[in-house]
C-alpha cells in the first residue's frame, strides 16, 4: 500500500459484517453459468454467484445492468437461455413457480387496494389448494405475528391508500414472509420512497432479515444501501458480474475502475509505474507491490487526501473554489488541468485556503489499474 496509507471509517464500518459473511455456513443458493437475451440485448452473460444460508446478498450496478433480470429468473418471472440455479442442492429452474416458496417485494408495493392491511397479508396463504391452505384461525394467528414483526399492530383493518409509502413496503415485506418463503427477493423495495423513509427502513429491514431467518436477496443501484445492509454485494454492468463479495472487500480493494468510480467519489489521473516508482505529473512515491507496470490509471477518494505546502509532498494544484458545509470543506482545485472536487474536514483544512492558492495535494490510498484505452 501507497505510503502514508491510513484506514477510514468506511473500513471498520464493514469489517463486522464482513468477517461474519466469512463463515462457514453452507451455500444455499447457487448460480452458474445463467444466461439472458431479449432479442438482441444480452440481459445477462454467463452470470455465476452464490449465496450462503441466511444471507442477505445485494445485487448492485446501474440501470440496464442486469440485476433485475436475475432476480426475476430466481423469481420464475424469466427462463434463462442457458445455466443452472440449485437452491439447497435442488434444481431450482425445474420446481414449478407456485412451488418454489419464494417471497417477492417489488418497488411498487403491488398491495390489493381493496383489500385490508390484514387481508393483504393473508393473500398468499388464501389462494393456496384447499389440502395445503391453513385453517381461518391459523391464518389469523399467522397475520397477527407479521403485523407484530412489522411493527403494524394496530393497522391491520385499514386499507392501503390510509397508509404511508413505508408503512405500505411493510406490509408488502409482510405478505411475502406469511408464506414462509425459503428465499426472499427484492426488487428496489425502497426505490419509491423519500430519502430520510429509505434511512429509516434500511436498518429496519436488516433487521427484520436476521430475524426471520431466510436468504434473502436484494437489487438497488443504491451504493450506500448495498455496502450497509447486505452481506455480500455482487456488483453487475452490462449484463455481467464484476465482483462479489463483503462491503468490506468491494470497497477497499475494487476489482477494477468500473468497480472503484461506481462505488463512492472518485478521482482520475494518469501515471506511470517504473522499477517499484509511482510517477502522477510531478509526484513520485513508492509504487504498492502488486501494481501493474508502465502506463497506469491512479484513483483517489476527494476525501482521502492530505494537503501540503508547496514544498511538500504531492500533486501541485491550484485552489479555485471554496465551500464550507458545517464540518466538511469542499476544496475545488486544479490538478494537471483537470478540475477536482476535494474534501476536507476540521485539522485537515489548509490554512488561509482561498481560490488562488497553490499547495500539494497527496492522496493517501490511491488505487491502480492499468490504463484504460481511452486514455
Amino acid at each position: 500500500m501507497p505510503e502514508n496509507s491510513q484506514p477510514t471509517a468506511d473500513t471498520d464500518r464493514f469489517s463486522a459484517r464482513g468477517a461474519a459473511a466469512n463463515g462457514a455456513s453452507p451455500l444455499s443458493l447457487e448460480i452458474s453459468g445463467v444466461s439472458k437475451s431479449f432479442g438482441r440485448f444480452p440481459a445477462l452473460n454467463d452470470v455465476s454467484l452464490q449465496a450462503r444460508d441466511k444471507e442477505f446478498l445485494a445485487l448492485l450496478g446501474p440501470s440496464g445492468s442486469g440485476k433485475t433480470t436475475l432476480l426475476r429468473v430466481l423469481a420464475g418471472l424469466e427462463r434463462p437461455d442457458a445455466g443452472e440455479v440449485r437452491f439447497d442442492g435442488e434444481d431450482f429452474l425445474s420446481i414449478p413457480v407456485r412451488r418454489r416458496k419464494v417471497g417477492m417485494v417489488f418497488q411498487h408495493y403491488a398491495l390489493f387496494r381493496h383489500m385490508t392491511v390484514a387481508q393483504n397479508i393473508a393473500f398468499g396463504l388464501t389462494v393456496r389448494p384447499r389440502r395445503e391452505r391453513p385453517s381461518k384461525s391459523d391464518v389469523a394467528d399467522r397475520v397477527a405475528d407479521l403485523l407484530k414483526l412489522v411493527q403494524l399492530e394496530d393497522l391491520g383493518g385499514r386499507f392501503p391508500a390510509q397508509l404511508s409509502g413505508g408503512q405500505r413496503q411493510r406490509v408488502a415485506l409482510a405478505r411475502a414472509l406469511a408464506i414462509e418463503p425459503r428465499m426472499l427477493l427484492l426488487d428496489e423495495p425502497f426505490g419509491a420512497l423519500d430519502a430520510q423513509v429509505r434511512r429509516e427502513l434500511r436498518r429496519w429491514l436488516r433487521d427484520l432479515h436476521d430475524r426471520a431467518g431466510v436468504t434473502t436477496v436484494f437489487v438497488t443501484h443504491d451504493q450506500e444501501e448495498a455496502l450497509d445492509l447486505a452481506d455480500r454485494v455482487a456488483i453487475l454492468k452490462d449484463g455481467t458480474l464484476r465482483q462479489l463479495g463483503t462491503p468490506n472487500e468491494v470497497y477497499e480493494n475494487p476489482a477494477d475502475p468500473f468497480v472503484y468510480d461506481f462505488l463512492g467519489a472518485a478521482c482520475r489521473l494518469p501515471g506511470v509505474v517504473e522499477d517499484g516508482r509511482l510517477t502522477v505529473a510531478d509526484w513520485e512515491t513508492k509504487a504498492p507491490a502488486t501494481a501493474p507496470q508502465g502506463r497506469v490509471d491512479v484513483f483517489f477518494r476527494p476525501n482521502e487526501v492530505m494537503f501540503a505546502p508547496l514544498d511538500g509532498a504531492g500533486l501541485a494544484g491550484e485552489v479555485t473554489a471554496v465551500a464550507a458545509r458545517g464540518p466538511d470543506v469542499r476544496i475545488e482545485c486544479l490538478i494537471e488541468g483537470r478540475t477536482f472536487e476535494l474534501e476536507a474536514r476540521g485539522p485537515g483544512i489548509p490554512s488561509g485556503v482561498a481560490p488562488g492558492l497553490s499547495l500539494r495535494i497527496k492522496p493517501l490510498r490511491p488505487k491502480i489499474y492499468p490504463a484504460r484505452a481511452d486514455g
